[in-house]
């Protein structure tokens, strides 16, 4: 069983917000929790909202077949470069300068690990 849960247009840079998922890929949801819960960056609070609708999916998807989700792991994880916010800031001398907020689209796929095992055989 596999889910995917999305955020798009978060307002996280992408580089910052692949340092944190770079931390969860591959583990299991539980021990993913837990680093995301002790990881002080704000990319943390959104990947951590974004794992939970993944294992939501997952136990949706499984319909009514028992599915843990404490065996779940994060099978694929991805972050992607949304579109960039341009404001202007005043300068010296009547000039301006761009201002770019980047924006962020993030990518969960969690599932089962005996999937796992299953698709490196093929």
């Amino acid at each position: 069983m596999e889910a995917v849960a999305r955020a798009r247009y978060v307002r996280v840079p992408p580089r910052k917000a692949r340092q944190v998922a770079d931390l969860i890929r591959g583990k299991t949801v539980n021990q993913a929790l837990s680093v995301l819960l002790t990881t002080p960056r704000k990319a943390a609070k959104i990947l951590e909202k974004t794992l939970d609708s993944a294992v939501s999916n997952a136990i949706v998807l499984a319909e009514g077949a028992k599915l843990d989700p404490d065996t779940l792991v994060v099978s694929d994880i991805a972050v992607d470069q949304g579109p960039v916010i341009l404001r202007w800031r005043p300068r010296a001398r009547g000039r301006a300068t761009r201002i770019r907020h980047r924006t962020s689209h993030i990518t969960i796929r969690v599932a089962s690990p005996d999937e796992l095992s299953k698709g490196g055989e093929e």
